[in-house]
């Protein structure tokens, strides 16, 4: 999957691979604001590239990437279908307020439609006003709380 914008930057999105590997950790670290266990990235990010319910999807700028999102998909019950969860949305700092989050959003909404999703999901931290606003922006609508139990080991 890949996709021209024609937009002035030269956005180009397209599926992540395995060489996207320490990018992606960079920028999810710098997303959680921590430092990730590396082996455990890894691990789960080769293991996620080649399921077919897990999309990740990278934006590209003159061969760089500047932005990640990812969607899981799975089948639920109450919804009688296919629904994808965005579990991840960053953008470089440099290259925010240049419509590549759109761009990645507008990707996954096309592949939301391929796949015949039911609904397009995401949840964000209450904290974070700014990317509340921007899925709003994108036609996204407050309809749930979600809850998290911690589970301690």
């Amino acid at each position: 999957m890949t996709s021209q914008s024609t937009f002035a930057n030269a956005i180009q999105i397209r599926t992540a691979t395995p060489s996207d590997a320490q990018t992606i950790y960079n920028f999810l670290c710098e997303l959680e604001e921590i430092e990730l266990d590396q082996t455990a990235f890894y691990t789960i990010y080769q293991q996620n590239l080649v399921n077919p319910a897990i999309y990740y999807l990278v934006a590209e700028r003159y061969d760089e990437v500047v932005g990640f999102v990812s969607c899981h998909a799975q089948y639920l019950l109450h919804h009688c279908g296919k629904v994808g969860e965005i579990q991840e949305l960053y953008v470089r700092p440099d290259a925010r307020n240049q419509r590549i989050g759109q761009a990645l959003v507008a990707e996954l909404s096309a592949l939301a439609v391929r796949e015949k999703f039911i609904n397009l999901e995401v949840t964000t931290n209450q904290k974070r006003l700014d990317t509340v606003r921007f899925y709003e922006r994108e036609f996204f609508n407050k309809t749930h709380i979600k809850l998290v139990k911690p589970i301690q080991f």
